[in-house]
């Protein structure tokens, strides 16, 4: 349950639409609901804005069913996500909840509503688009129309300079990169907006499966950059989520710092 859905059910508690024992009911689900191998964090979209999400490595099909299903079960819940789901994960999921969308390895239903601010996402190379689209398909879930530019490393720079404009005027940046990771030193030194730097396992020897481009971008002298663990683009979308917040609007309608500002309609 997050912040707009706690809202509309005390505006129908008020109007008499649903009953006392309805609303104990449904808040008796808060903080989880204890399903014997998985305790689902029904509360966290209330208390840290973006709700729980599933990742499939380790779990069972039954697991991964079950759990989806469970945080489906939320009639006004925000958006769910299965991320790094293996085929038989995947298809036993859809079968159960047909109303999910597929992209790669990660499962989503029931997306958030559409968010106006800009994100641009930079992958160095084709090896690395597979982390981009765990990376886009996150932020889409979460109400974000992610902008994907690919194969735009620093082996031809000009492939990114012609994209300085959408740099310039992006509200968050995630840089997707493998080998010595050094797209995110670069686009650092191109933007205002906040950065969110991804290292992936693309490379040769010295690489070290990312661990080159992971150290590169932390020691990177471009100032702020935020850097996620390798091949992280569910994190680096989760990041930026937690950088630009909640739906906070100033006079303009630009995002601001500030208290929560619930959709039209939504409470009083």
């Amino acid at each position: 349950m997050d912040e707009p859905a706690l809202y509309r059910l005390l505006d129908e508690l008020v109007a008499g639409s649903v009953s006392p024992d309805e609303v104990v009911r449904r808040l008796r689900r808060l903080p989880y609901a204890d399903l014997g191998f998985a305790r689902v964090d029904h509360h966290r979209a209330l208390r840290q804005g973006l709700p729980e999400a599933v990742y499939g490595p380790g779990k069972s099909v039954a697991h991964c069913v079950a759990i989806v299903g469970e945080l489906l079960s939320e009639a006004h819940g925000g958006p769910v996500v299965l991320s790094r789901a293996n085929e038989e994960q995947a298809t036993a999921t859809l079968d159960a909840h047909p109303d999910g969308q597929r992209h790669g390895a990660t499962l989503v239903w029931r997306k958030a509503p559409e968010r106006g601010e800009r994100v641009e996402v930079f992958a160095a190379g084709t090896a690395d688009l597979v982390v981009a689209q765990e990376c886009t398909a996150t932020l889409a879930a979460l109400g974000f129309r992610p902008n994907l530019t690919a194969d735009c490393g620093v082996a031809g720079v000009h492939r990114l300079l012609e994209h300085v404009d959408s740099l310039a005027s992006a509200d968050a940046v995630v840089v997707i990169a493998g080998m010595e990771g050094a797209l995110a030193s670069l686009v650092g030194g191109l933007t205002p907006a906040p950065v969110v730097a991804v290292p992936t396992s693309a490379g040769y020897g010295a690489s070290l499966e990312g661990v080159t481009a992971l150290l590169a971008m932390l020691a990177s002298c471009a100032p702020g950059l935020c850097v996620v663990g390798i091949d992280n683009g569910f994190g680096a979308a989760w990041a930026v989520a937690r950088i630009l917040g909640e739906r906070r609007c100033d006079e303009a309608g630009r995002p601001r710092a500030g208290a929560f500002q619930r959709p039209s309609g939504v409470g009083r």
